[in-house]
Formats: C-alpha cells, structure tokens, sequence
C-alpha cells in the first residue's frame, strides 16, 4: 500500500477531515461555491475534499473526483458513492514516475473525460507542482473547456513572484529550488516533477490565453517564508470568461 493512501481512522481521518473542511470554506467564502454546483476535482485521492463536500452540495448539485491512483479511486467509489449517487470518482490512466508508472496516456495529451462547459467549478490542489510545462498547459487548457461560462477554478502552484524568488536565492523558503529550466524552477534536475514553482507571469500568461481571468489578489502561501492565512502553497482563482 502507498504511504498516500492512509485509511480514513484514527489521527489520519481527523486531518483529512479538517483539511476538506479548510478548503471547503475557501470554496464557500473566497470563490463563491453554491450549494446546487457542479464541481470537478482534478488529483482527488481518497476524497478528503469529496467528504468535506457530501455536506454541502444538494441533490441539483454533483460532483466528481478525478486520479491517476486506482487505489484512491477504487477506495472512494466503494466509500463514497454509494451513499451519494451524485458524487462519481474515475481514473484517469496518466503515466506518472510515481503514482502510476504504468499509465498509458501522457499528461501533455490528456483529454477530461468531460464534456464542455460542464462545471461550475474545478479544483486541483497540488497537482500543478508536480507536472511539467508541457503537463500544466495541457490541464490549463482542459480546465477552461470543461468550465461553464462565469465558473471558476482554484489551483495551487508553486509561484516565482519577485518576493518568492529573493527568499529561493537567500535560502529561506522551503524549497531548495536548484534546477533552472525555461520559466520555472524545480527541486531536482533528474527528477524536476518532485517540486516545480513557476513563473507567475507565465502562469498569468497561461490564464489569460484559455480565457481564465484571474480574480485578484493572489493568495500567496507559506512555502516562501511568506506570512499567510491561507496554505503552504499559492492559491489562484480564476474565472472563466470568453471562449479559450
């Protein structure tokens, strides 16, 4: 069994429980979740935002969970949904060095198995800093298609603003970026997808050509030796507006 795929008991549950119900409150207060939306959740894992939100979304709202670990899909299919029939969990079959090294499709080429325009909403918590340039354009690109006009998404990176670039060069942040590649920063040259922080202007860039504008302000995390309220790592909202 995976480390990652720790039981829902005991101190583990009652971590996952209080993580879901953080986000959920960012889901609620921050970007505006209603009740009745129809959510996505891109890296969902054991469903720790899943059961934080089995809670709050109705019976017109829906939700589903999407991972590249059968276990983690496995698990919440058999433990989720059969509760709450308008909550669905899928894998999606990504080659992934370590979560699913035998995965037949690559990030860059992913298509969600979604039709257009069919969320209010999509979440991806630390995903993008585990993916490559090539990887997060793809999922940008896929986010915008997948959402309905004026829903928004809140993905977490990694972001190289110029305050968060002066703490990686000082050697205060929690990152020990050492490998440079075009617009972005990684951990490790062998292994870069370990921990990948971006650009922010590339990212901004990314946003705005899929027709993702971005609701200010950033929500900058700890990582950077930031004071924050918010998580370890950077939070953007996005709203999806125009045709990507």
């Amino acid at each position: 069994m995976l480390p990652y795929l720790c039981h829902w008991d005991g101190k583990n549950a009652a971590e996952l429980k209080a993580t879901g119900e953080q986000f959920l409150r960012y889901f609620v207060n921050v970007c505006g979740l209603k009740s009745n939306a129809r959510v996505l959740d891109v890296g969902c894992g054991i469903g720790r935002i899943a059961v934080a939100l089995t809670g709050y979304l109705n019976a017109r709202g829906g939700y589903e969970g999407l991972d590249i670990i059968p276990e983690a899909i496995e698990w919440c299919t058999r433990g989720i949904t059969p509760k709450y029939p308008n909550f669905h969990f899928q894998f999606a079959n990504v080659a992934n060095k370590d979560y699913n090294p035998n995965g037949t499709v690559n990030a860059a080429q992913y298509t969600f198995p979604y039709d257009d325009a069919s969320f209010d909403f999509v979440f991806l918590g630390s995903v993008f800093t585990h993916m490559l340039p090539a990887e997060m354009e793809r999922y940008l690109f896929e986010i915008a298609r997948v959402l309905k006009e004026g829903g928004k998404s809140l993905t977490t990176f990694f972001l190289l603003s110029p305050e968060a670039i002066r703490h990686v060069e000082r050697g205060d942040s929690t990152l020990k970026l050492e490998y440079s590649g075009k617009r972005f920063k990684a951990a490790s040259e062998a292994v870069p997808e370990a921990a990948i922080a971006y650009d922010e202007k590339y990212v901004e860039e990314l946003c705005a050509n899929n027709g993702l504008v971005i609701i200010d302000p950033v929500r900058y995390g700890t990582w950077s030796y930031r004071l924050s309220d918010f998580e370890y790592q950077d939070f953007i909202i996005a709203e999806k507006r125009g045709s990507n």
